[in-house]
């Protein structure tokens, strides 16, 4: 135990001399592992991280996250050099839609909008209309003129989407395997273990699982809603790395993970940073005329609150 903490220790230690040397910024979303979290210089949701990624002054991005997070980064960043800790930290769900496949529907409905989640590649979002996140997704949707609206490509939080708004929405028929892997069974379990506890849930879970939770957000919502709550106990329904970051600003209270991980999530580690810093590897790059694009529709986003 001591000779791993030293590790540790001495792994941060070359991590910050590094940052410095590059002046760089580490970015993290909150499914990292919580010893990624501690290094990084800030930690959040995808939309957060979005602006924190546009206002850096940094020269070097280090993008702890997912593939579809890091791009978001180099398209805002065009100037700047940005890594991914580990070149194979993919998502599944960003992997279920193809801008070739978008580009036929819209040939074959005139008129519609699409609204691409985050969660989507570079080549998607360049092809979709506008863009969003989980915190703003109805908003988002709430702010065009279009009618129907393709959402892509997430169906549970394109359902979550249509029940908060009049729109015609047309859902795409991808989801998270994070979040599929909750079921209301598994949270009927954890509310008898604890009863005194809510549930709060992502709103990628699927219908039922929505349906039966005390409070459905995003994460950087989920976490307002917990510090705010005079309750003490939750079940939390999103990736379980979520719950080191509730536990670090909620320290008196109690938290009960589903019991899910993302892969890609997961791959990184400090020695990737640390390694991602030495070696500058691995940059994200994009290609110009897709990064143009898809630049658009995440600046349309970022204005809509």
């Amino acid at each position: 135990m001591a000779a791993e903490k030293k590790l540790t220790e001495s792994l941060i230690e070359s991590i910050n001399k590094l940052k410095k040397k590059r002046n760089a910024i580490i970015l993290a979303h909150v499914y990292q592992r919580g010893e990624v979290q501690d290094i990084a210089d800030f930690v959040g949701d995808s939309l957060d991280l979005s602006r924190r990624a546009v206002c850096t002054k940094a020269d070097v991005i280090v993008f702890c996250g997912v593939q579809f997070m890091a791009e978001t980064a180099a398209i805002l960043n065009p100037y700047k050099t940005v890594l991914l800790p580990d070149k194979n930290a993919g998502c599944g769900l960003a992997d279920m839609a193809t801008d070739e496949q978008i580009i036929r529907i819209k040939k074959q409905n005139p008129g519609i909008g699409v609204v691409s989640y985050v969660n989507s590649s570079a080549s998607v979002k360049a092809v979709s209309d506008i863009c969003c996140t989980s915190a703003n997704a109805v908003n988002v949707v709430n702010s065009l003129s279009f009618n129907p609206v393709l959402f892509v490509p997430d169906r549970n939080l394109g359902s979550y989407v249509a029940e908060q708004t009049k729109k015609d929405i047309r859902l795409w028929e991808g989801f998270c395997y994070v979040h599929e892997h909750i079921i209301s069974d598994k949270l009927k379990h954890l509310k008898e273990k604890h009863p005194y506890a809510e549930i709060i849930v992502h709103p990628e879970c699927t219908t039922p699982v929505r349906h039966m939770a005390d409070f459905t957000g995003s994460t950087s919502q989920m976490s307002k809603y917990v510090k705010q709550s005079q309750l003490r106990e939750f079940i939390v329904g999103t990736e379980d790395n979520f719950i080191y970051r509730l536990k670090s600003d909620n320290p008196d209270k109690l938290f009960y993970p589903a019991n899910t991980l993302c892969e890609g999530m997961n791959t990184i580690t400090l020695e990737k940073v640390k390694f991602t810093l030495e070696k500058m590897k691995y940059k994200v790059h994009v290609p110009e005329e897709t990064r143009e694009k898809a630049e658009i529709a995440l600046d349309k986003m970022l204005t809509v609150s």
